[in-house]
């Protein structure tokens, strides 16, 4: 499978695009970006990047959803108060945003149009950057900040896990689980390793000296294990609906043995052992957050029983696993829609009525060396 040409996520604005249902990573970007967007702005003041004339900021893995908006909502604001501290004109901002070339931008820049308006005052442009951010997308040293919000955690191809015979390794499963063998680990590791080494490389030459890159990615709490329930899930819960569909005579077995999603949920000590030994950067803050997954946004969603809320996680799922899916089986409608609205809803909700599940997420602020 060549990940950038089948990887997006679910796209419009309907019921079942992403736009309306990435809830989980709209709660977790709540929770990070008060604190986190406006250390680096000072950053970027203290580094003296600002002022100047144009600011220059890149959105890798951007999609559709509203994490694109509210970030920028929040860098225009912490920018203007700042800027406003200190009696100073607020720059000219020239947004990318990049996303494989299958996302949605026909939607994203519909969407700008009302964003313009809110920001009328302001000198902001926007300009789409189609591309792998595991290659250089932009001139060299012209950035002061990029970031990327729960994209870094994608894999570039998915790592070999065939025996030398040509045997699946990892039978009956989709990412690595407590069956896994040991060098299915290895094997997404150290593609994990590669791929964010040549991410940061490629961000390094674009990036002007004491820029910064803003990083939070989907993980898993310090020391914790790789084939724990909690850190694979998502893709240990949609690996049973599938198993569910070949006990029906729907899917091969064979060909579920063959799907291993390009996708890795790392520990904060890789991420932090990456960025040192590649050496590009300084590595500034790096937290975790924990949060429960399927916890409501709103406070009417508190008296949701588990079975709703497992249907709204299982949309919420469908929309970043969606494209992986539907390519490798082929399956047409009638079906996705009964592994993710009925198999994956009733495991989620099962599960959910046993207690809470929390997902962990990694948040870092890099300097460029």
């Amino acid at each position: 499978m060549e990940v950038k040409e089948v990887l997006h996520m679910s796209k419009g604005e309907g019921e079942d695009s992403y736009f309306k249902n990435s809830i989980y990573a709209q709660k977790l970007a709540a929770l990070t970006m008060p604190m986190l967007i406006p250390r680096t702005v000072d950053s970027l003041f203290a580094e003296g990047l600002i002022p100047c004339k144009l600011l220059n900021v890149a959105d890798l893995g951007c999609s559709t959803g509203p994490n694109t908006f509210t970030f920028m909502s929040s860098l225009i604001r912490s920018l203007e108060h700042k800027c406003r501290e200190l009696k100073l004109d607020v720059p000219e901002i020239q947004f990318y945003l990049n996303d494989l070339p299958g996302n949605d931008f026909n939607t994203l820049f519909r969407r700008l149009s009302e964003f313009r308006k809110e920001y009328a005052d302001l000198s902001c442009f926007f300009m789409g950057a189609p591309g792998s951010f595991h290659e250089r997308l932009f001139p060299e040293k012209c950035l002061h900040l990029a970031y990327s919000l729960y994209s870094v955690h994608w894999l570039s191809r998915v790592p070999r896990l065939t025996s030398d015979e040509g045997q699946a390794l990892n039978k009956g499963k989709i990412y690595i689980s407590k069956t896994s063998p040991r060098g299915v680990k290895e094997a997404y590791l150290a593609q994990f390793q590669e791929d964010v080494r040549r991410f940061l490389r490629c961000r390094a030459e674009e990036l002007r000296i004491g820029g910064r890159l803003m990083l939070i990615i989907d993980g898993r709490p310090w020391g914790g294990d790789p084939a724990a329930r909690e850190s694979c899930y998502t893709w240990e819960l949609l690996a049973e609906a599938i198993v569910s569909l070949v006990s029906e005579g729907l899917v091969e077995e064979e060909k579920l043995d063959t799907l291993n999603v390009p996708y890795y949920i790392a520990a904060p000590e890789e991420v932090q052992l990456i960025v040192e030994q590649e050496g590009s950067f300084a590595l500034e803050h790096l937290e975790t957050i924990t949060v429960e997954r399927g916890s409501p946004l709103v406070e009417d969603e508190e008296k949701e029983d588990p079975w709703t809320r497992g249907r709204k996680l299982a949309k919420n799922i469908r929309i970043f696993t969606d494209s992986i899916i539907q390519h490798h089986f082929g399956f047409g409608e009638e079906i996705m829609n009964k592994l993710y609205d009925e198999k994956l809803a009733l495991l989620i909700g099962k599960d959910m009525s046993k207690g809470p599940s929390k997902g962990t997420s990694i948040v870092l602020e890099l300097r460029k060396n």
